[in-house]
C-alpha cells in the first residue's frame, strides 16, 4: 500500500464489497496510519450513497455490518460517528448495520456495576 491512498479508492473499494476488496479493506483497517484515509474514504462513500438515485439501503448495511466485524477496537468509534454524522437514510442503513454487528460493545464493553 502506498503512502497516499485516495479517498476514491477507498469509497471504490467499499461499493464493490467483492472478496478482493475486502482483503485490502482488512489489511487498511488494521494499519494505524491509514486512519485518517480511511474515515476520509468512508465519508465519501456514504456522501456518494446519499446522492444516488436509488438507496441500496441492504447494501448499506452489510457494509456497516462488515465494518463493524472487522475493523480494529480503536476504530469502532470513528466509525460510529461517521454513521452518525448524518441523518440521511443512507447513513441510517450503514449506522443499522453498524449496531448489528455489536463491535462498538465488544470494543468497549459496559462496566458491571
Amino acid at each position: 500500500m502506498t503512502d497516499s491512498i485516495e479517498r476514491e479508492t477507498i469509497s471504490a473499494k467499499l461499493s464493490g464489497l467483492g472478496e478482493a476488496d475486502l482483503q485490502w479493506l482488512a489489511a487498511l483497517l488494521h494499519d494505524p496510519v491509514h486512519d485518517d484515509a480511511f474515515l476520509e474514504g468512508l465519508h465519501h462513500y456514504l456522501d456518494a450513497a446519499a446522492n444516488a438515485r436509488f438507496l441500496n439501503a441492504l447494501k448499506l448495511e452489510k457494509s456497516g455490518e462488515w465494518l463493524g466485524n472487522t475493523a480494529p477496537d480503536r476504530m469502532q468509534i470513528r466509525l460510529m460517528e461517521a454513521a452518525r454524522s448524518s441523518q440521511h437514510p443512507a447513513y441510517l442503513s450503514f449506522r443499522t448495520g453498524l449496531s448489528r454487528s455489536g463491535g462498538l460493545e465488544r470494543a468497549y464493553p459496559k462496566a458491571a456495576i
